[in-house]
């Protein structure tokens, strides 16, 4: 059952909840029925939303993988460096190199933070817009209901 028919179902409850005399148009429903209802629609959220939580939850860890690399790769051009300017023969060529490797490095992690921090921006982006709407979506069909109680 999809998000949809269930709140047909939600709506068909409230239009057959009994009216109370005297109350204004206030009706009688069935509680455990709601409390069903409602534990369906969480229960049959679309996977979107489920993923888009998953992101939010992954985006320190991409962070993060992305700093180690990056940390991972300066290391390794400063190692290399080392190794080179220990080198008696070439001695400036190698600090030259080196300095060249490292700069080469500091900006890969550079451009590596900043491509993930901008990947987990445009996911945590889409997310937004995507509960926005879900959002959206339920306020419609709040308004709906409450529209049809009058």
């Amino acid at each position: 059952m999809n998000i949809d028919e269930i709140l047909d179902l939600l709506d068909e409850a409230l239009e057959d909840a009994w009216t109370l005399p005297l109350s204004g148009g206030r009706r009688v429903v069935d509680i455990e029925k709601m409390r069903e209802l409602t534990d369906d629609i969480r229960l049959n959220l679309p996977a979107e939303v489920r993923q888009a939580k998953a992101i939010v939850n992954d985006r320190a860890e991409i962070i993060s993988t992305a700093k180690k690399e990056a940390a991972s790769i300066v290391k390794k051009a400063e190692d290399k460096a080392r190794a080179i300017v220990n080198q008696d023969d070439l001695t400036k060529a190698a600090q030259q190199k080196a300095a060249e490797i490292i700069s080469q490095a500091q900006m890969q992690a550079r451009e590596m933070r900043q491509a993930a921090t901008e990947f987990a921006d445009n996911l945590m982006k889409s997310t937004e817009q995507f509960l926005v709407a879900s959002m959206e979506e339920v306020k419609e069909t709040r308004a709906k209901l409450r529209g049809r109680k009058k």
